[in-house]
C-alpha cells in the first residue's frame, strides 16, 4: 500500500476572480493617476492669455520681422558657462538691438527657467554667463530693432559635456 499526500487543487472561485479584476484595474488606475500628476506638475503654462487677440496682429508682426532679414546664430559654451547670441542683417553685419529679453528653460517645465542679462560684447555678439546642466534647453528671444520692430524667436539646443 502506498499512501499519497497530494493536496487537492483548490477551485477558482468568484472571490479569486474579484481579486484578480480589482488588482488589474487598480494597477491601471494607479499608473494613470501617476501620469496625470506628472503632466500637470510639469506644465509650463499658456503661451498667450487670449489666442484670438494675439492672432489679430500675427501676420503684421511676422511680415515686419521677416523684412528685418536678421539671422540668429546661437551658441552655448559649456566650459565657459556662456550663452552667446549673434544677430546679423541681410548684409552679414552685426545688429545692435534696442532691447532684448531672453528666457532659457527646459522645454517641458518651468522649474529651471532663467532670464539671463544679455550684454553686447566688443565683437557685437550678446553674451551672458549661465550655468546650465546637461540636456535639452529652450531659448525664447524677444527683442526690438532700433526702429522698434519686434523680433521673436524660439529655438532649442543641447548642453553636452
Amino acid at each position: 500500500m502506498t499512501s499519497t499526500t497530494e493536496k487537492p487543487i483548490r477551485p477558482f472561485t468568484g472571490k479569486h476572480m474579484l481579486a484578480l479584476t480589482l488588482s488589474f484595474f487598480g494597477v491601471i488606475i494607479a499608473v494613470n493617476i501617476g501620469l496625470a500628476y506628472s503632466a500637470i506638475s510639469t506644465f509650463p503654462g499658456l503661451e498667450v492669455d487670449d489666442s484670438y487677440v494675439a492672432s489679430q496682429t500675427f501676420d503684421q508682426e511676422k511680415t515686419a520681422q521677416e523684412a528685418l532679414g536678421w539671422h540668429l546664430k546661437q551658441g552655448y559654451d559649456h566650459a565657459k558657462d556662456q550663452l552667446r547670441l549673434e544677430f546679423t542683417d541681410k548684409a552679414g553685419k552685426q545688429v545692435t538691438l534696442k532691447d532684448i529679453d531672453v528666457l532659457v528653460g527646459r522645454p517641458t517645465e518651468a522649474a529651471q527657467d532663467q532670464h539671463p542679462v544679455m550684454l553686447q560684447g566688443a565683437d557685437g555678439a550678446y553674451v551672458s554667463a549661465n550655468s546650465l546642466p546637461l540636456g535639452k534647453w529652450m531659448l525664447q528671444i524677444v527683442a526690438h530693432a532700433q526702429d522698434g520692430t519686434l523680433y521673436q524667436a524660439r529655438t532649442y539646443f543641447y548642453v553636452r559635456s
